[in-house]
């Protein structure tokens, strides 16, 4: 039976609209399936869980929205600034980062905020959440990477790295994690909170996702996407993805293969399709096929997204971000091409009251 992914994006425009995407061997198909006008401000953040999809925005609030019952519902007042990252912990908690420099932890059961961190001097430009769920790294405009203790609410490490990171992301068994720096990827190893190994990037890095516990896809300022060890501290291949720079990749699981996604100046969103298992080594070529190729008309562009999320229901979500058009919200218009590809070896908005975290 195909498999039900469901497309979240927010935009500069201030607009959440979704698709709804069903998958077979063949063909994957895409209809656009909801918008939704929330915010004041452009989005800036977006995540999803099984049920929920939450955007965030320069306007200082959280936006919560039911996908099961297809309704809003409601806003989590409780940052002084935008929002700049969301993530969810299983669908029992929800994290959030802002230019306040504080994360704070949400229940989700009742959408009330558990704990307020002022995580960072600066801004809170990243976060990530341990799998096991007791520790979340952050990083800020404050120079440093802090782990911080979620049983208690207390700083467990603070290390200062000298210069703004603006990612930071641990390895799905948490052994390891990476932080990215303009055009570089430091390896940490959890143990020793050392960095084990820096690969660095033509171009400045804007995405980085964890494929396995050891293959990383790194994207930047340029049309090329870029696999590498993390654990033999190496490249090991790369293939170009787009027209222009790609400004988000991430990945799920189907069955027997990984799916990579990806987005772009370009007006395109692709998914890859990669066999992991079949690859023994990445040294040598790989196939790879378009399974879903968005087109996105950018001769009428007048609308912006900045996050993109496909939620694979019921489990898997996945952020995004890419250029959209106005023209398409109103047509309601999806181009879906398939291809084989070699993959060769190589202003402040107006603030809000705060709340004390509850919904609206």
């Amino acid at each position: 039976m195909a498999a039900v992914l469901e497309l979240i994006a927010g935009s500069y425009e201030q607009v959440t609209f979704g698709y709804r995407v069903r998958t077979d061997e063949k063909e994957w198909t895409a209809k656009a399936d909801f918008t939704h006008h929330a915010h004041t401000a452009s989005i800036s953040a977006l995540a999803a869980s099984e049920r929920f999809v939450v955007t965030g925005s320069k306007d200082e609030t959280i936006r919560v929205y039911d996908m099961k019952k297809k309704t809003e519902h409601g806003a989590l007042l409780h940052h002084d600034g935008t929002i700049t990252c969301l993530e969810f912990y299983g669908t029992s908690h929800l994290l959030s980062g802002g230019e306040d420099g504080l994360i704070c932890v949400w229940s989700t059961k009742k959408w009330e905020c558990l704990k307020s961190i002022k995580a960072h001097k600066g801004h809170v430009t990243s976060l990530s959440v341990h799998p096991s769920g007791k520790l979340v790294l952050s990083v800020g405009t404050d120079k440093t990477l802090r782990t911080w203790n979620l049983i208690n609410g207390r700083s467990a490490f603070i290390k200062n790295i000298k210069q703004n990171a603006h990612i930071v992301r641990w390895s799905p068994d948490g052994a390891k994690y990476v932080v990215v720096v303009n055009d570089r990827v430091n390896i940490y190893d959890l143990e020793t909170a050392s960095v084990t190994a820096t690969i660095t990037n033509p171009k400045r890095i804007s995405c980085v996702k964890f494929l396995n516990n050891s293959i990383l896809a790194v994207a930047g300022d340029d049309e090329i996407v870029r696999l590498c060890d993390t654990g033999k501290e190496k490249w090991l291949c790369e293939f170009k993805a787009h027209e222009t720079r790609v400004k988000s990749v991430e990945s799920f699981n189907m069955e027997d293969y990984c799916v990579i996604v990806t987005a772009s100046n370009d007006g395109f969103i692709k998914m890859w399709k990669l066999h992991l298992k079949e690859a023994r080594t990445f040294e040598k070529l790989l196939k790879q096929y378009i399974v879903n190729h968005l087109q996105l008309d950018k001769d009428k562009a007048s609308s912006f997204i900045y996050f993109f999320c496909a939620r694979v229901t019921p489990t898997i979500c996945v952020l995004l971000s890419v250029e959209i058009t106005q023209e398409l919200l109103k047509k309601k218009r999806v181009k879906i091409a398939t291809e084989e590809v070699v993959l060769e070896d190589e202003s402040k908005p107006k603030k809000k009251k705060k709340g004390s975290g509850k919904t609206e």
